[in-house]
């Protein structure tokens, strides 16, 4: 205990310089925690959290009609589907984008292509659906103007069970990648000269030296990246789903997520939508902690 005191007292600028944000996530991130209890219970408004009454089955109740609901299987294959291609196509595009960038030799162009890489992250969701509807109209849209053009007929994407999974992929890679890429970039920058030149005396050419010293020296922090987005697979998100929904779309576009909103915000059945939620995060949590222990085992490389 006095060695704790002591080095408190010793490090206490540090530990007041970390002090706002300790506030913050004790604040916003564990103090909401205690709602979990929702999830066991049949919330009311007017008994708040710890005066509702207990669900039934041992508090289990909205776990088990979630499982046993008509909307589980497809809730399940679409998340699993939508989060796992997701996952293939997208996170290998800024770690290539940033191996490409690294081997620009045009400072100007360099910093050119990175901020314009940067630009769509900062446009909100709502927007970017917006510009997909006008690009991909049935009718007036550049794309299908283009295929009719040449004389094939017009297709309506947007409405599409056959194109949503590659709109809502294609979208999300656009809007992301610039921005993903940062971190491989900063990795790369810190790679030492000495390495490359070693390689060049060694005789490897270009794509050799990005195989053998680019992709080695940024590997760790590719496997804690992974380990990252594999234990957020399920967090599928909602928004950009809802404003690319049309009935046609249902069956293939219904993830864990939109289920969740529909019966928090559209049904006001908030015990449900908490028992569901606490299910989606156990299951990221247990993704986590697998992905973790065997890239431990494999590499070294791990978040603990």
């Amino acid at each position: 205990m006095k060695t704790i005191i002591k080095c408190i007292k010793r490090d206490k600028w540090l530990h007041l310089l970390v002090l706002p944000t300790v506030i913050f996530y004790l604040i916003f991130a564990y103090y909401p925690m205690y709602g979990i209890i929702i999830a066991f219970k049949n919330f009311s408004f007017n008994r708040g959290i710890l005066g509702s009454p207990w669900a039934d089955i041992g508090g289990f109740e909205h776990f088990i009609k979630f499982f046993n609901s008509m909307y589980f299987p497809r809730l399940m294959k679409n998340t699993v589907i939508l989060s796992m291609t997701a996952l293939i196509c997208s996170f290998p595009v800024p770690i290539v984008f940033a191996l490409l960038l690294n081997e620009v030799a045009n400072k100007t162009f360099k910093r050119f292509t990175q901020s314009v890489s940067y630009f769509p992250n900062f446009v909100s969701i709502v927007i970017t659906v917006g510009i997909m509807t006008i690009l991909l109209h049935p009718t007036e849209g550049v794309i299908n103007r283009l295929i009719m053009l040449i004389g094939g007929e017009s297709v309506p994407f947007m409405q599409s069970r056959e194109w949503f999974r590659p709109l809502y992929i294609i979208s999300g890679i656009w809007q992301t990648f610039g921005w993903n890429s940062i971190i491989y970039i900063a990795a790369l920058s810190g790679v030492s000269v000495e390495l490359y030149e070693a390689a060049e005396i060694d005789g490897a050419n270009r794509l050799q030296q990005v195989w053998h010293v680019s992709l080695p020296s940024i590997t760790p922090t590719i496997l804690i990246l992974l380990i990252m987005a594999v234990g957020g697979m399920f967090e599928v998100g909602w928004e950009k789903i809802l404003l690319m929904y049309s009935p046609s779309i249902y069956d293939v576009a219904d993830v864990i997520d939109t289920y969740v909103f529909r019966k928090s915000i559209g049904d006001a059945q908030f015990s449900a939508a908490a028992a569901i939620g606490l299910f989606k995060n156990i299951l990221n949590f247990a993704l986590l902690y697998s992905v973790n222990r065997v890239s431990r085992r494999l590499s070294e490389v791990s978040l603990w």
